[in-house]
Parts: C-alpha cells; structure tokens; sequence
C-alpha cells in the first residue's frame, strides 16, 4: 500500500509535530491501557456513558452525531448496556418513531465511580502545574479545539462552538453581578434593584460556601466567560437552581442546557430528592430549558418590582 502524500499546504515538520503530540497524549490519559480508567469498558463505551449521564434524554441518532459513531457499532455498545440494565427505552411522546434513552439508577450507579476516575485523573495532572500554567494549559486546549473545529467545516463556523465548564475562582463573582445588571437592564429593563439583588445572592454563597453541597460552574468560549448557574443548599433535601446567564453572543450553542444538567447531575450526586428555582414568566430561553430538563411549574405570582409593575414570579420544581 502506498503512503498517502503531504500536500502543499501542510509540512512534513507539522505532520510529525502533530503526531507526537497525540502520542504524548494519549499516554499521559492512558488510552493505550486495555480497560479507560482502569475499567472494563473501551474508550467508546465510557464516552457513550458520559454522554448519557450528561443528558436527561437521548437517541440514537443524536448519540452517533455527538459521538461520531457508526449507528451498528452504536447499537452493539447499547445493546450491551441494556443488557446490564443501564439504560432504560421509552417512545417520545412528540413523536412515536423515536426512541428516548437514559440512563437507570444501575446506569448512574456504573458511571459514578468511572466519572470520579476521570475527574482524579485530570485533577492529579493539573495538580502538577502552578494555577497560572493550569489556566494556560486549559487556554491551549481551546483553543486546538476551537481551530480543529474550524477545520473540519473548511473553516466555516460550526453550529456548536466549543465551549468548557469550570468552577468559579476569584472575579467570578462581580461578573456575575455586573453581566446580570447590564444583559437583564438591556433585554428586560429591570433596573439597578435587581442588581442588588444578584449582589446578594452572590454575596451568600461565597461566604456559606459548602462545596460538598453547593457549586457554582462557569462557562468559557475561546478563553471568555460566556455563561454561569449556582447550585446552592435550601434544606438538607431540597437543592436551589440560582443565575443561570448565558451571554447573547453564546445562546444557540446548548451552554444552558449544559449548566442546568450539570446542576441536576450534582444535586444527584450530593444526595438533595428536589431542586427548585424562582424564575420570570418572561423568560421563555430559561423557562424552555428547565420544562426540557423535566421541572414542573408548582407556583405562580404576580409582583412589582427592579422598576417593573407587569411582572410574574414563577417557582419550579423538580423531583431527583
């Protein structure tokens, strides 16, 4: 067999730079080892655990996209799963030809320890480095993902642009405030109330802060904060969805979703039976968000407030 020839535009230097890298990589995230995270699944078999744990409802079809699978490879690895009890089938109520799966309690149960791996791994790694190379290193990963992604539409824009989740470090916080006080004036013509409002909010968590029961994530683009949600602790049970922002410039790109999931996944984790959240009748984005991820409307109430007299204060609920 012939070798396939470097064209013009690509160097042999480049190609071997980076191949070496993916050996380098592969090495330091053990791809080579026979079991992922010294597990009994496959790569493939992990990424398409994470996928489901990270969705409250998929399908096939979405799963090969996202996942970049041949449907019949996909099938197998479910197959296998549903067998184990994992995952569980149910016909979408919007449209009976599709097949909405999720992941059991045996399913989450299997995932937990190989996500928690994962999470050790990467932690250990990063725990080499002082913060200010950490913040370099996930900068860098960005950006090859942001260009990589480019490429593989000839440079076109894609539909989804990468995006990572991250915890909250200092200045977090007053973004949350001042993005909260300029996008909800501009969009809502709430006033500098609200503001205060935020400011309080954000100034109770920091100082209550529990990080086995509460979480704040944000959200970065190409190196910019373009989103953020609290998790914070109502009761021992009952968990609350606070500030979910997504920046205008980043909506369309599933970042919402992401946070709102990610809210649910740890609320799970950390042992809460509810989540609420308080919201505005307005909102449709939001509102649209939390029925998709199976919150039910349980109050309403109509109020005057941030320079506002037509408002309607909703609360939401969801059973974990």
């Amino acid at each position: 067999m012939g070798t396939v020839p470097i064209t013009p535009a690509v160097s042999e230097q480049r190609v071997q730079s980076m191949r070496r890298f993916n050996r380098f990589y592969t090495r330091q995230i053990g791809l080579l080892e026979e079991g992922l995270l010294n597990s009994p699944f496959s790569l493939t078999e992990v990424r398409t655990l994470y996928e489901l744990a990270h969705r409250e409802q998929s399908t096939a079809v979405e799963l090969c996209k996202e996942l970049g699978l041949d449907a019949g490879y996909l099938s197998r690895i479910l197959r296998k799963f549903e067998k184990q009890r994992w995952i569980e089938k149910k016909v979408s109520p919007q449209d009976a030809r599709q097949t909405l799966l999720s992941l059991t309690k045996e399913g989450r149960k299997a995932f937990k320890p190989l996500d928690a791996r994962s999470t050790e791994q990467v932690s250990a790694i990063l725990g080499k480095l002082p913060p200010a190379e950490q913040d370099d290193l996930t900068h860098a990963m960005q950006m090859i993902e942001s260009i990589l992604g480019r490429g593989s539409t000839g440079g076109k824009s894609t539909e989804r642009t990468p995006y990572v989740l991250r915890q909250h470090k200092p200045g977090d916080m007053g973004w949350v405030v001042y993005r909260h006080g300029v996008l909800y004036s501009q969009e809502y013509r709430y006033d500098e109330r609200f503001e205060a409002l935020v400011a309080g909010i954000v100034a109770e968590f920091v100082e209550n802060y529990n990080p086995a029961r509460e979480r704040c994530w944000m959200a970065e683009s190409n190196g910019q904060i373009v989103g953020s949600v609290f998790l914070v602790e109502k009761s021992k049970t009952v968990s609350k969805l606070r500030l979910l922002l997504v920046e205008p410039s980043a909506r369309g790109m599933g970042i919402g979703k992401r946070l709102v999931a990610e809210c649910i996944r740890f609320a799970r984790e950390a042992g809460y039976k509810t989540m609420m959240l308080w919201t505005q009748s307005e909102l449709t984005a939001a509102r649209k968000i939390y029925q998709q991820a199976g919150f039910q409307l349980v109050g309403e109430e109509r109020h005057d407030s941030w320079g506002r007299k037509d408002l309607v204060a909703e609360t939401w609920e969801l059973k974990l």
